[in-house]
């Protein structure tokens, strides 16, 4: 079994159109269909972070963030000894990935609450709209996500009795219409509350002017239901107008009810609030000293920088302590970060009557003391701190943490018809077409990173192409590989950057590509630089292109909430 895909999670499926990624055993193609195919023999990314130098965790510490790359919007539940937590993953598929730990600190993807393409339909959206900011929660035996599908349905509900999957269709909320983060609270008394952002009462006053609404819900029909109420209108301080109030969350603690919540937009200003009520349906009132989290106002020069915290998710110990996770970006310039917004651990602070993640004017810290949890090993593939992780595709399924654009529509993948190598159907979608490409993606988790992987034999037709492409969005890629043109095997590399240039790319370097065997191709990234080498067989690397633009993958440039990823790719050239 491959490395990466340690655990099978969800149906054991025969065709893509039946099931998700990790768990897929796709249907061989036939004769015909191998004949426009790219074999990829192996795949390995390696990373480490100029932060980590130095940092030794001791036993009872553990290293920030906790998931390392493009996982944002965490939520945590507890169900026991039990901990599971989930993050958005917009217009990817699988979508939703579902993670399990013991000790807060060590955590291995079990599956996606999203694996089935007919859940929901990304159709041709953009890699930021689809799935936003999904709630995880346990109550009697059953687990329950809440999530919003941005342009693509709605706010909807899954359950599942096993969080590794299946995972139910989606139940539509239609009564949450034009809100988004929409959060659970079970109280003690067996009512059911779901919070959610969406549009405040009247006409907005203000860009970014938005409302926390809350409304019962039916556990049992799986429904809202009474009158809907406005909680929170703007923010914690209206005569500042504040932006974005969203993430909602309540939690119960003695006889108070808090609501903790995001504000301040996802940049460089936000920030974690909270207020609280002797009803879960309000009034609430503000803490006097928000924000409780918030990384704005610290020297930008700072060593290290962790910034654009805050969308947090509080979770109760065994012990009684309470412990967040949250989200938060590692710039490596000035708002520059290609790794997406990440997750982070931090314990709260319950010495006052108010909760605190962290104090003002503090800096996240990379390291810190552990929860007090039976310690538990290492997780694999790791999630944190400098490592290597390599997949063999020795198995019948890939591993949950590989994704795709959008749902597909037809099988284009197995690991069966060549054994130990992951097989890609050539298709005329494009890495630009917003559409659902041959290509599979794995995040890139370090400021510092490498990927590499061989493709087994070169294109034989005509414009074929196939190798290793790094992606932040649609608009934003390079991809290198080897095509045939003219007759002529070459190595080429080709860039997008921006909407503006063809969807197809534009080709930035080339070479022949001579000698025999497999072709191995690495893609290694220094901060805002990468660069591409290609190697034949067991011969050295050759250097196609140093030092290429890297910025145009980060957030700042491309827009969007998502991270760059890593992969193998294939396309048909055009007919003949």
């Amino acid at each position: 079994m491959s490395r990466l895909c340690k655990r099978s999670v969800g149906p054991v499926l025969a065709l893509i159109l039946a099931g998700g990624v990790c768990g897929a055993a796709l249907a061989r193609p036939n004769d015909d269909a191998l004949a426009g195919t790219a074999v990829f023999e192996r795949f390995v990314y390696r990373g480490g972070d100029p932060a980590h130098e130095g940092l030794r965790p001791r036993p009872d510490q553990y290293l920030n963030p906790i998931l390392q790359g493009f996982y944002p919007d965490p939520s945590i539940t507890r169900a026991g000894d039990d901990y599971y937590l989930v993050t958005s993953t917009f217009s990817y598929f699988p979508g939703i990935p579902v993670f399990h730990s013991r000790d807060l600190v060590n955590w291995t993807q079990i599956g996606n609450a999203i694996d089935r393409p007919g859940q929901l339909d990304f159709g041709k959206l953009g890699l930021s709209r689809g799935v936003f900011a999904p709630t995880i929660e346990h109550r009697d035996g059953v687990f329950y996500i809440l999530n919003t599908c941005v342009d693509c349905g709605g706010n909807f509900l899954v359950t599942a009795s096993d969080p590794a999957g299946p995972w139910s269709d989606p139940v539509w909320l239609p009564d949450l219409e034009g809100g988004i983060d929409p959060g659970l609270f079970f109280d003690e008394d067996g009512s059911a509350w779901i919070v959610n952002n969406g549009p405040p009462e009247g006409t907005p006053r203000y860009d970014g002017h938005r409302a926390i609404w809350i409304q019962r819900f039916d556990p049992a029909g799986r429904k809202t239901f009474g009158p809907r109420t406005v909680l929170v209108d703007g923010g914690v301080d209206p005569s500042t107008r504040p932006i974005w109030i969203e993430g909602p969350h309540i939690i119960r603690r003695g006889d108070w009810y808090y609501l903790v919540c995001a504000e301040g937009g996802t940049a460089e200003g936000h920030s974690q609030v909270v207020l609280r009520s002797r009803r879960p349906d309000g009034p609430y009132e503000a803490s006097p000293d928000n924000p409780i989290l918030t990384q704005r106002g610290l020297p930008r020069d700072r060593t290290h920088p962790v910034t654009s915290a805050g969308h947090a998710d509080l979770v109760q110990l065994p012990d009684g302590s309470w412990w967040a996770t949250f989200l938060a970006v590692r710039p490596y310039g000035d708002d520059l970060y290609n790794t997406g917004r990440e997750t982070f651990l931090l314990p709260v602070d319950w010495s006052g009557d108010w909760p605190r993640i962290l104090e003002p004017g503090r800096a996240i810290p990379y390291l810190a003391a552990r929860p007090n949890l039976p310690r538990r090993p290492s997780a694999v593939p790791p999630t944190s701190g400098d490592f290597q992780v390599v997949d063999e595709f020795d198995g019948a399924r890939l591993a949950p943490s590989w994704m795709m654009m959008r749902n597909p529509r037809d099988p284009w993948f197995d690991l069966t018809s060549h054994p130990g190598a992951l097989t890609l159907r050539m298709r005329s979608e494009g890495l630009g077409d917003n559409a659902n490409p041959s290509f599979l993606g794995r995040r890139q988790q370090h400021q510092h990173a490498t990927a590499e992987t061989i493709l087994r034999d070169i294109p034989a037709r005509e414009g074929d192409r196939a190798g290793l492409a790094v992606l932040q969005s649609d608009d934003y890629w390079y991809a290198l590989g080897a095509v045939r043109r003219d007759g002529r095997a070459l190595i080429e590399l080709r860039r997008r950057r921006g909407a503006e240039t063809d969807s197809a790319g534009e080709v930035i370097a080339t070479a022949p590509l001579g000698g025999e065997g497999p072709v191995r191709f690495r893609i290694a990234a220094r901060a805002g630089a990468y660069d591409f080498a290609w190697a034949r067989g067991e011969g050295p690397w050759t250097t196609l292109l140093e030092g290429a633009d890297g910025e145009m993958l980060s957030t700042r440039v491309a827009g969007g909430f998502v991270g760059a990823v890593f992969g193998p790719f294939a396309q048909a050239g055009p007919p003949p």
